[in-house]
């Protein structure tokens, strides 16, 4: 239909029109409020494989309840902190599914939009690789940034063995 769609309508035909046209705009705003609503519900819960480690996220992908069973406190800190990011990674991953489902139940025929909110979670929260076993509880992991326990503090330029600031007689400004 090219023009306006009151082109050629009576003012009998115009009121129907607008107050159809209405009644779907106000339809739509409703099933976009109750998409938006379902979404603010949507968690996800993931657990590690050796059961010390359970993360649930909120739709957002922000942590809302971590739970460290007793089997967390036999595992090396580098290797609790890894099996929390990659439990709550595969957490948020899970959500992309449960959104695109809620987006599906409320505005399916709206595909670019149901599409842009999908793609905007897979970007935002990915599916981590797969990890093929557990890091072994004892075992050294090696990562960016790993402080090594074992290894003496480094030593600052310009401070002794007894500065407790490492700065020594010198002025913080100058």
């Amino acid at each position: 239909m090219t023009g306006s769609m009151f082109a050629g309508a009576g003012p009998e035909e115009t009121e129907r029109r607008v107050e159809e046209w209405a009644a779907q705009f106000a339809a739509k705003a409703d099933r976009y409020q109750q998409m938006q609503s379902r979404i603010s519900q949507v968690s996800a819960t993931e657990s590690s494989a050796d059961g010390a480690v359970r993360v649930t996220v909120d739709s957002g992908g922000v942590v809302t309840d971590l739970v460290l069973s007793e089997r967390a406190g036999q595992l090396r800190p580098q290797q609790l902190a890894s099996q929390i990011m990659d439990v709550m990674r595969r957490a948020q991953s899970r959500l992309t599914d449960r959104v695109h489902d809620v987006m599906q139940d409320t505005v399916g025929d709206d595909e670019a939009t149901v599409n842009t909110v999908v793609a905007s979670y897979q970007q935002r929260f990915p599916e981590p690789p797969q990890q093929d076993e557990p890091p072994a509880v004892g075992g050294r992991d090696m990562s960016i940034g790993q402080v090594d326990d074992d290894a003496p503090p480094p030593r600052r330029r310009g401070g002794t063995d007894d500065d407790d600031d490492g700065w020594g007689d010198r002025p913080l400004l100058r």
